[in-house]
């Protein structure tokens, strides 16, 4: 079974497991109120057993909140029952995209960024979700929530779409360029909790990245990761190459953040250029451009499926509460996605999971 086979299998997932809140740092990201609010309400009218926490300017969210509405032409016992499902928290100040994380962490104590995560330890909340700084969020992630006992480094993980029509979940993407064998038998436990948590099969396939198949490559680190794996309980299908990612070999792919980074933003500028690519050659002539119109059905199919905005929404895990990092320049669709992730994580407790991996070994 993939991973996120259908946007039907998340919503049908949501409908399960208990109810949850979700607190939205309203602030954060390239766009702040213009995305997180219309978001947080598309959330809301899908999923009608959660809740969401709003953080940010109080007076500026309330008033996008009820443009929103509008918007949405939400009114009446509609639009009453959407703001019953809202609470709303008050934050000072906002992490800037620059801002250094350790500017952000001891200057800004009471940013938005800060105060959802906060909301998450204090229990007003069961995740967060935050569009801003990458570097921030995880540094007060860390320092607020502390790290699950058993794990050494939080890890950034995110779906990737495959061939299969599903998607693959590959891990770590950047918080940690440096890692030592144990740090990647971690990163496969906590990544196959979190498939299994996101609606996938209990015992996700796990791949370790690596230059060739065979046990004998790979760096000293990777080669004591594969044995580490091969020794753990958990459904370790060997080495992987660069190509399996996108082909659907394992469920769930781990490197070191340093490997995945660079492959993560290689994929991205690839997947550009060829969209790219496409377009130049339909705009042509007119006869392409005739071309462009009979394939138009097609060329929407495939622009669904190969919509990065599906997939938006990364975890950071590790801790010890519930954090998923949304891309900065996300529209409010991209978002929405996002917060769904993470209300699936909590729904379907992703942090039991990861400790009973840990147990298991």
């Amino acid at each position: 079974m993939a991973l996120g086979n259908a946007n039907v299998s998340l919503e049908m997932s949501l409908s399960h497991g208990p109810a949850v809140r979700v607190a939205i740092d309203a602030m954060g990201g390239d766009h702040g109120l213009s995305v997180t609010i219309p978001a947080a309400i598309d959330f809301l009218q899908r999923h009608e057993r959660h809740t969401v926490l709003l953080v940010g300017h109080v007076t500026p969210m309330q008033a996008a909140f009820e443009q929103a509405l509008q918007t949405a032409k939400c009114s009446g016992a509609v639009a009453d029952g959407l703001r019953a499902r809202v609470a709303w928290l008050q934050a000072d100040e906002v992490v800037a995209m620059d801002d250094p994380p350790a500017v952000a962490l001891k200057n800004k104590r009471q940013s938005s960024m800060r105060l959802a995560i906060g909301a998450v330890a204090d229990g007003q909340a069961q995740a967060a979700v935050s569009a801003g700084n990458t570097g921030a969020l995880m540094a007060i992630s860390r320092f607020v929530l502390k790290m699950i006992d058993g794990i050494d480094r939080p890890a950034i993980a995110t779906s990737l779409p495959n061939r299969t029509g599903g998607s693959t979940l590959m891990l770590d993407l950047g918080a940690n360029v440096d890692c030592s064998a144990d740090h990647l038998l971690q990163f496969a436990m906590m990544g196959s909790a979190l498939v299994a948590a996101l609606d996938g099969p209990p015992r996700p396939s796990i791949g370790l990245l690596n230059v060739g198949e065979e046990v004998i490559k790979g760096n000293e680190v990777v080669k004591q990761a594969g044995e580490l794996l091969r020794a753990s309980s958990l459904n370790f299908l060997g080495n992987v190459e660069g190509n399996d990612i996108f082909k659907g070999t394992a469920e769930v792919i781990v490197c070191d953040g340093f490997v995945g980074n660079v492959a993560l933003k290689t994929s991205e500028g690839l997947a550009q250029m060829m969209g790219g690519f496409l377009k130049d050659e339909f705009k042509r002539n007119g006869l392409t451009m005739l071309a462009a119109m009979v394939a138009k059905p097609i060329l929407r199919r495939f622009a669904r499926r190969a919509d990065h905005r599906r997939y938006n929404g990364a975890a950071l895990l590790g801790l010890r509460g519930i954090v998923f990092k949304s891309h900065g320049s996300a529209d409010a669709y991209a978002f929405r996605h996002a917060i769904e992730r993470a209300a699936e994580a909590a729904s379907h407790g992703l942090n039991e999971r990861i400790r009973a991996a840990l147990v298991a070994g």
